[in-house]
């Protein structure tokens, strides 16, 4: 079976459609753990941090971000929310 070659200009249309879908998960990600490090509500926030989570999960499972860079955000996230409700 032979192996078709790629033309430089499809590589190049396949690099913008990767990194546009990259930047929207990794932009999404983003906001959901700031709108939980900003929520006051511990209910809202308990929501949120699940939402968070699945985000972190899904751009880890896309490969936006490296898995262990995800368990990472994931620890950190958890540990900043104790101290929050510890210092209240």
């Amino acid at each position: 079976m032979a192996v078709r070659k790629r033309s430089g200009l499809e590589e190049s249309r396949k690099a913008i459609t990767r990194r546009e879908n990259n930047r929207f998960y990794k932009a999404t990600m983003k906001t959901a753990i700031k709108n939980v490090l900003a929520e006051t509500d511990e209910a809202k926030r308990d929501e949120m941090l699940k939402l968070a989570i699945s985000r972190i999960d899904k751009a880890a499972k896309k490969n936006v971000i490296h898995k262990n860079n995800a368990a990472n955000k994931k620890s950190k996230l958890v540990l900043r929310l104790r101290k929050l409700t510890e210092s209240k």
